[in-house]
């Protein structure tokens, strides 16, 4: 089993105004992406991206990030950590990609995903 971060989530409020911070001030480029700009919007940022995702919550004070790590086969993966005592939800299959979401032991959001 191999597991690279491909992607970290940041759930917020305002897609459109915190995505012209990361754009604009930090100059990260926006990567092509078929969703909607106001509710994902991704950014290249070296070997990993930087995605922000609407419907940011925020958690005692703070908002938490997602750090997704990519894998071919999800269902492989999620049995393997399965086995390893990991806690995660069942495989899901948007038809473009399937995924699985987790948490780590002090509750910080992860998924397995095999989206590009």
């Amino acid at each position: 089993m191999k597991l690279q971060v491909r992607r970290v989530i940041l759930f917020v409020q305002d897609v459109t105004k915190v995505g012209a911070f990361y754009r604009d001030v930090l100059g990260l480029p926006v990567k092509v992406s078929p969703d909607d700009p106001k509710a994902w919007l991704e950014f290249t940022a070296g070997s990993c991206s930087i995605a922000l995702h609407n419907g940011g919550i925020p958690i005692a004070g703070r908002r938490q990030p997602k750090i997704v790590f990519y894998a071919e086969d999800v269902a492989q993966v999620w049995a393997e950590l399965m086995a390893r005592g990991a806690k995660l939800g069942p495989v899901q299959d948007t038809g473009e990609f399937q995924s699985c979401d987790g948490k780590d032991p002090e509750g910080n959001p992860y998924s397995i995903s095999s989206r590009p």
